[in-house]
C-alpha cells in the first residue's frame, strides 16, 4: 500500500480546461497562419469544395475572409477519427509527477494533443474513438460523438498518463493489427508513438500500419520525443547511469563521449523512418514535447481538409 502511494503521481488536474485551453490558444494564433478566416467560427463551418451545392454557402463570412466555407449543421458528421496512444514505459519519459501545459513527458505530451483533438472533434461533431496499448491492448473505445463518450475518453486518457508502467516494453505492430481489425468505416488515425520497440524489425512495425491504412484510412504518425534529449542526446558531460525503462538495462557513461555517433546513428534512424512513411503514404510528423501543440493541430486542419 505505502510503495502504491509513494508511487502515485497526480497528473492532469483538469485535462478538458487544458485541451480547451490549447485550442483557444492555437485559434488565437490562426491569423497569422494559412488558415486566417478559419478561427473564431470554424467549428461551425466547413470549407466549400467545387461542385458542391452553393445553396449553404455562408456569405457573409465570405465578405469577411474572401473564402468560401458552408454552414454545417447539427445532423452532420462528416469525419470518424481514431486516436491511438503507445503507453509503453519509454513513454512515460522523463518522469513527472504532474502536468501542466509546459511540464510534460512523452505520455502526458500525447494524452493533452489527443485530448485537444478530441475538443476540435466534438465542435465539429465528428466520431471519436481510442486504442490504448503497452505490453497489451489496454483500451478501446469505438468511434462515437456523444458527450457521454467524450467524457469517458477524457476519463480514459487521464488515467493514461497516470498508469505507472515499469519495464512494459511493446511490439506496436502487433496491436496495430489488432486496432486494425476493429476500425471498419473509413477513418483518419492519428498514432502517438515514439517507435521505440522492443523488436529491431522495422518492416512488421510498416506491414501494421500499411494494414492500417487498408480500408482508406488516413493515417498520421506523430513521432513522440524529447528531442533536446533523445535526439541531439542534450547532457552535461558528468559521469551518469543511462537506464533502458523497459528492460532495467544500464550502461555508464560520460554523454560526450558518445554524444556524435549517438546523434547520427538517431538521426538515420529517424530519417529512414520519414522516408518509410512517405513510401507507405503515411503523414509522418515531429511531435517534439518541448514544443507547443500548433504542429499538431495544424496537421489536423490540412488532413482534414484532404480527407473526402
Amino acid at each position: 500500500m505505502l510503495q502504491n502511494e509513494l508511487n502515485k503521481a497526480e497528473g492532469f488536474k483538469n485535462l478538458e480546461l487544458l485541451a480547451k485551453q490549447v485550442v483557444e490558444g492555437f485559434i488565437a494564433g490562426m491569423h497569422k497562419s494559412p488558415f486566417h478566416g478559419f478561427s473564431a467560427e470554424f467549428a461551425e463551418h466547413k470549407i466549400y469544395n467545387q461542385g458542391e451545392s452553393t445553396r449553404h454557402i455562408d456569405w457573409k463570412l465570405f465578405a469577411k475572409t474572401e473564402k468560401l466555407y458552408t454552414k454545417r449543421y447539427d445532423d452532420e458528421t462528416n469525419l470518424r477519427c481514431h486516436m491511438i496512444i503507445d503507453s509503453s514505459s519509454s513513454m512515460h519519459y522523463p518522469k513527472r509527477q504532474s502536468f501542466s501545459i509546459d511540464h510534460l513527458n512523452k505520455i502526458g505530451f500525447s494524452v493533452l494533443a489527443a485530448a485537444a483533438l478530441m475538443q476540435i472533434l466534438k465542435k465539429q461533431r465528428d466520431a471519436v474513438g481510442l486504442s490504448v496499448y503497452s505490453d497489451q491492448y489496454d483500451y478501446y473505445a469505438p468511434e462515437k460523438g456523444s458527450e457521454r463518450h467524450h467524457q469517458m475518453l477524457l476519463s480514459a486518457l487521464s488515467e493514461v498518463a497516470i498508469s505507472n508502467l515499469e519495464k512494459k516494453q511493446t511490439d506496436t505492430y502487433k496491436y496495430l493489427h489488432e486496432i486494425a481489425e476493429k476500425i471498419h468505416k473509413r477513418s483518419m488515425i492519428f498514432l502517438f508513438t515514439d517507435m521505440f520497440q522492443a523488436s529491431e524489425d522495422d518492416s512488421k512495425m510498416f506491414e501494421a500500419l500499411r494494414h492500417l491504412k487498408y480500408n482508406k484510412h488516413e493515417v498520421v504518425l506523430f513521432h513522440v520525443m524529447d528531442k533536446k534529449k533523445e535526439l541531439e542526446f542534450d547532457f552535461n558531460n558528468t559521469p551518469k547511469r543511462f537506464v533502458d525503462v523497459e528492460t532495467g538495462e544500464y550502461i555508464n557513461l560520460y554523454a560526450d563521449a558518445v554524444k556524435e555517433s549517438y546523434r547520427d546513428t538517431v538521426e538515420k534512424y529517424f530519417t529512414n523512418l520519414r522516408l518509410k512513411c512517405g513510401q507507405y503514404k503515411i503523414k509522418y510528423v515531429e511531435a517534439d514535447i518541448n514544443a507547443d501543440f500548433n504542429q499538431i493541430l495544424t496537421t489536423y486542419l490540412i488532413e482534414r481538409q484532404k480527407f473526402s
